[in-house]
């Protein structure tokens, strides 16, 4: 393991920094929760430096790409840092990709290194590729984050330094050092919230982060404990998470200082839960992006009045909705638009997909929202996801967080149907809590009385859990295949 060496105290002489690992702050920590392994700021430093010969000993040129495929979650930080210290690009990926899949990481990017196991052919480098250019400037592509779905042409979302640094820079202002002092991170570190979010917001606030990404069902169940032992402050996930945990894990003894929830719909009951677990009211939902790197705002639980999809105020930029008839709002309902200081430089080597992100300057999220005149915002679905009922429009993550209501459903997945008459049908996959009884028209008729008529499904299949994809996210078209297939 490379992160041994550092830990072994070396302290070979430092390259130049690059902009973000000069701002890392001596007392910063990284913390790996399962092998022990401790590194300060001068020990990340150093180590990166040493990785990052080592890369540039590989021949390549400046703004090559390496993929970082590192089990290890401390390495892979290590290693993305090492990157951008020799001037290459580092292309995020989860370690467990198939061969297949990282064939096609490869050829999507043009990668000429692995850092990881790898399965794969790559192309052969010589010193003849290029001189080594050191450190990435702030303004070149350093980061790219591969979305889900590495079938098919995967798309990369490209941050540079600046990016990154926009958006930990307002994190921190934000959430503040203190919060962040001792943070936990739960959260693969191959995609955005697990590692702007979770490793380096933190760590560039001078904090220690504790890395346990992909906890499994022991480790969950001593999650309150763990709290306990490390003094952990601060901790963001998502609903996922939060669900098996408050099943398995007993609280802790003493409260966390600040908990975030995002990355997927949050319901006001699971809010809750997660609230009075963690024993605070500082739990907030946030609305965030890989594009913008990570997260863009968030809203407190006594903030959301009860409403779900709640997710407050933009942290820096601003919100602003595209109505129907095409015009750029500052309140009403719409597909929701940013402008925020942290959006990505572009899809990698995608411009069509760059043409249709933007709309005269401002992100689409892609996402419907209702925004207020004070610049509240509450989610209400996916554009994507909106199931045609007869030319009604309905969300299917306006379904999920009804049904998530009911006080024998786990958790909800809506999507839509084939119907002869309306054209699309609601229909949903249900978890029920331990010892419920399945009783799909029970559940409808309660449905009938808490919605309007168009969001009550008109099919429910029970499952033992709802399929996820690497990063924890619901794939509806995966439910819906399932759900068709037990019918």
């Amino acid at each position: 393991m490379a992160a041994i060496a550092a830990q072994r105290g070396a302290t070979s002489q430092l390259q130049p920094s690059t902009p973000l690992l000069a701002m890392l702050p001596d007392e910063a920590r990284l913390h790996s929760v399962r092998t022990g392994i401790t590194l300060d700021g001068k020990q990340i430093r150093a180590e990166a430096a040493r990785q990052a010969r080592t890369f540039a000993a590989l021949g390549l040129g400046p703004g090559a790409r390496i993929v970082v495929g590192e089990a290890d979650p401390l390495d892979a930080v290590i290693a993305m840092l090492a990157a951008w210290t020799a001037g290459l690009v580092a292309v995020a990926v989860n370690p467990a990709l198939a061969a297949d899949e990282q064939a096609n990481v490869v050829a999507a990017t043009g990668a000429r290194h692995w850092a990881g196991a790898c399965r794969v052919a790559l192309p052969e480098n010589s010193p003849s590729a290029g001189p080594h250019a050191g450190p990435l400037g702030p303004d070149v592509p350093a980061l790219i984050l591969m979305t889900s779905g590495t079938t098919g042409r995967p798309k990369g979302i490209v941050h540079t330094q600046r990016s990154l640094m926009a958006r930990i820079t307002l994190n921190i202002a934000t959430i503040g050092r203190p919060v962040l002092a001792d943070s936990l991170c739960i959260l693969p570190v191959f995609f955005g919230h697990g590692l702007i979010g979770n490793v380096l917001t933190p760590l560039l606030a001078g904090g220690t982060v504790h890395l346990l990404p992909g906890p499994d069902m022991s480790e969950l169940r001593g999650l309150g404990a763990l709290i306990d032992h490390h003094g952990i402050g601060f901790m963001s996930s998502v609903p996922s998470f939060w669900k098996l945990a408050l099943r398995l894990a007993e609280a802790p003894a003493r409260p966390l200082r600040r908990v975030q929830v995002g990355s997927a719909p949050l319901s006001v009951a699971l809010w809750r839960e997660i609230a009075d677990w963690a024993g605070t009211g500082e739990v907030f939902n946030l609305f965030g992006m890989t594009e913008t790197a990570n997260w863009i705002g968030g809203g407190r639980l006594d903030e959301a009045g009860g409403r779900d999809g709640f997710v407050g105020r933009a942290w820096g930029g601003r919100f602003a909705v595209l109505a129907e008839d095409g015009r750029i709002a500052d309140r009403g309902r719409g597909e929701v638009l940013v402008i925020t200081p942290s959006i990505m430089q572009g899809y990698w080597e995608r411009p069509d997909l760059d043409a249709e992100a933007f709309s005269d300057g401002w992100f689409r999220t892609g996402d419907i929202g209702e925004l207020s005149a004070g610049g509240e915002l509450v989610l209400v679905g996916r554009i994507k996801t909106e199931i045609n009922r007869g030319g009604i429009k309905v969300q299917a993550e306006e379904v999920d967080m009804l049904l998530e209501r009911h006080p024998d459903i786990v958790e909800a997945c809506a999507f839509g149907i084939p119907d002869p008459v309306s054209g699309e049908a609601v229909a949903a996959a249900i978890v029920l809590r331990a010892g419920a009884r399945f009783d799909p028209e029970a559940i409808k008729a309660w449905c009938r009385v808490h919605a309007r008529a168009d969001a009550v499904p008109t099919r429910l299949t029970q499952m033992q859990a709802i399929p996820r994809n690497d990063r924890g996210k619901i794939v509806r078209a995966d439910v819906r295949r399932a759900a068709e297939d037990r019918a």
